[in-house]
């Protein structure tokens, strides 16, 4: 008793300090929440008293700028009053427009062409100076002339480049200050720069004795080869100005190897040895003329290795010798290939000429041609040469753009189609389309364009020659076709009614030769597609002119429907029958799946509430009696056939009569397991 009053006592008191030490907890928790309270109070009136000094801040700003905008509308209220002033300034003054030169102009061509002058004189005479004195000395006055007018055009060169525009994103650039930073950041500035540099300061120290002081001249040579490129692009006869420009530059190399050549037999003295220049004491040797036309046949020779010259007897000879003989080779063999090639671009065109002629030649050698249809075709070829008719012009203008080839065509065939009475009135679409379908054709004289009675499949325009409309007899002349007729254009529309159809109704034959243009049937066909306007209003055209001509028929009933027309309306209907076979048997398809679909989620539903949807079940049952009472249905010819039957195949059609039924019998075992599982 006394065990359980003490446990008792003791789990009282221990209850009793528990107690107290929680409800301790809970008042501290609770002052330590009152102080969090009064923190975050203080936090939140501190926050809101920034807030308001903030807003003070902002309408103190919007004041400042109120005020300020007050003061901006002063300041444009004054500069309105001040404008007319300055609009009465600018029109005194006048607009100040940047002039800016387009480098695809003539201008800039014409500039180049100016440039290029200078260049080449610095290029020859500064050298020639330098190595022959009595040239320097001779005519000073005259150089010094010619040396500060080329200054001033280096000068001009300059302002001329920096008023140069050039391409950005397609767009010519007009901006002064961009102009300026293009060419300042090039470097050709630098070279600029250092070819405008005044040397000639240099002849107060030195003397006039040292024309070589303005070799900084020869830095402009990129404005030379830039005339020469130009030149080549624009000129009709690119080979011929290229092999041009290759001889003046072995000129060039010739002279400055001539004038070495006497300065460095300067410097060994003259007639020290027989391959040095001869000594100036001889008479014949003194004269200028003659230092310059020796020293320019020994460079020749030289360069050119032909070396009939003297043998070097020092060193320096031998090493000038060998550099002049490895630059003659180096520099020689690449120009004189250079002119090579050129030479054979020049003749390319003529040399598939004259191979294509002796293909034909050969085959009409094989094949046994007569000798007058040789002659003929031989002689055709030889007028397609002479008037520089041999090329093809869809060959020539395949590289062009679409754009620029129908801008060629319309230059050149839009005066001669316009002529046909059908195309007068054309859109300008069909037009072009029409001028890009020209074949140019080449008739030998006797050559028969058409003859009566054939197929017109194409219309003619004759450009130049004569033709003539002949009987049948190929003699009498009923009159002469000139430059700008035409015929066939209404064959080839093959219009509804023409009594003609698309038969010829008359022999056309070349009196000499003639240059015509021709225009198919299918290409007409093929640019018309596109404009159904333009084929109604030419048929329209083409009837007025056969009922002028009294060649249509106007009776329904002997108007035949054209073959292709009806072709074109059966494939047409063919084609639209297969698409709508493809649709119907995509939307059977798809009803099918959708179908199938249907049923599973039906059967899903089935199995997860444990439902049965009673009207399918109702539908499906009457479908399989129905099945059954078919099956079970006697027929009577059947009934024979089956007494005629051996037993064996008896039982195997009965087997095969209960392999559905027990097939469906484990469906539904299957089923109802299924259920059974999805109710567990």
């Amino acid at each position: 008793m006394i065990l359980l009053y003490i446990t008792v006592h003791f789990f009282f008191i221990t209850s009793l300090l528990l107690f107290l030490s929680i409800r301790k907890k809970e008042k501290k928790e609770k002052k330590k929440k009152k102080e969090d309270k009064e923190q975050e109070n203080e936090k939140e009136k501190e926050k809101e008293k920034e807030k308001e000094k903030e807003k003070e801040k902002e309408k103190e700003k919007e004041k400042e700028k109120e005020k300020e905008k007050e003061k901006e509308k002063e300041k444009e209220k004054e500069k309105e009053k001040e404008k007319p002033k300055d609009k009465d300034k600018d029109k005194k003054e006048g607009p100040k427009e940047v002039f800016v030169i387009n480098p695809a102009s003539n201008l800039y061509y014409q500039w180049l062409l100016l440039i290029t002058c200078p260049v080449m004189y610095n290029w020859t005479v500064i050298i020639a100076r330098a190595s022959f004195e009595d040239l320097q000395h001779k005519y000073l006055m005259t150089w010094f002339f010619l040396d500060y007018i080329c200054d001033l055009l280096y000068a001009a060169d300059v302002a001329f480049r920096a008023r140069t525009g050039y391409l950005e994103q397609g767009l010519l650039v007009k901006d002064e200050k961009l102009l300026l930073k293009h060419y300042t950041s090039s470097f050709q500035f630098r070279l600029d720069v250092v070819s405008m540099i005044p040397t000639d300061v240099l002849y107060f120290v030195l003397g006039l004795d040292y024309p070589e002081i303005r070799i900084n001249k020869l830095l402009r040579i990129s404005r030379m080869f830039e005339f020469f490129d130009r030149s080549k692009a624009m000129t009709n006869y690119p080979n011929l100005f290229g092999i041009c420009t290759l001889v003046m530059y072995i000129i060039i190399i010739i002279h400055w190897n001539a004038c070495m050549y006497f300065s460095f037999s300067k410097a060994i003295g003259f007639g020290a040895d027989p391959w040095v220049y001869p000594s100036l004491e001889e008479p014949e040797f003194g004269d200028l003329l003659r230092k310059y036309s020796f020293s320019l046949y020994w460079s020749t020779l030289t360069l050119t290795t032909i070396g009939e010259m003297p043998s070097p007897e020092q060193d320096s000879e031998f090493f000038f010798h060998v550099v002049d003989f490895l630059m003659g080779v180096l520099v020689f063999a690449t120009i004189v290939g250079n002119i090579a090639t050129m030479i054979s671009n020049m003749n390319a065109a003529q040399a598939k000429f004259q191979a294509r002629i002796d293909n034909i030649k050969q085959y009409m050698h094989v094949r046994h041609v007569s000798k007058d249809l040789e002659v003929r075709v031989i002689k055709w070829f030889d007028y397609l040469w002479t008037n520089k008719k041999a090329q093809d012009e869809r060959e020539v203008l395949r590289y062009l753009p679409d754009k620029l080839r129908a801008e060629i065509g319309m230059n050149v065939h839009l005066d001669t189609l316009k002529k046909v009475r059908i195309f007068a009135d054309c859109e300008a679409g069909l037009m072009i389309q029409l001028v890009l379908r020209l074949q140019p054709q080449v008739f030998s004289p006797g050559d028969y364009i058409c003859r009566k009675g054939d197929i017109g499949r194409e219309m003619y325009i004759i450009k130049e020659g004569k033709l003539a409309v002949v009987a049948d007899d190929g003699i009498t002349q009923f009159c002469v076709l000139g430059d700008g007729s035409y015929f066939g254009e209404i064959s080839i529309l093959n219009i509804k009614g023409s009594k003609a159809g698309n038969r010829r109704t008359a022999n056309i034959r070349s009196i000499g030769y003639s240059d015509l243009f021709c225009l198919t049937k299918d290409d007409l066909m093929e640019a018309l597609t596109e404009y159904p306007e333009a084929k109604t209003m030419l048929e329209d055209k083409g009837r007025q002119i056969l009922l002028k001509d009294g060649l249509l028929d106007l009776d329904p009933a002997n108007i035949k429907p054209d073959q292709k027309d009806l072709e074109e309306r059966v494939s047409r209907i063919y084609g639209t029958m297969m698409l709508m076979q493809v649709k119907v048997k995509k939307l059977l398809g798809d009803y099918e799946k959708t179908e199938k679909n249907l049923k599973q989620r039906i059967k899903l539903m089935e199995r997860y509430t444990g439902e049965e949807v009673e009207e399918e079940e109702e539908e499906e049952e009457v479908k399989e009696e129905e099945k059954k009472e078919e099956d079970a249905a006697p027929e009577p010819e059947k009934k024979d056939d089956e007494e005629e039957k051996p037993a064996e195949e008896k039982k195997a059609e009965e087997e095969e009569e209960t392999k559905p039924e027990e097939e469906e019998e484990e469906d539904k075992k299957t089923d109802e397991e299924e259920k059974m599982k999805t109710d567990e």
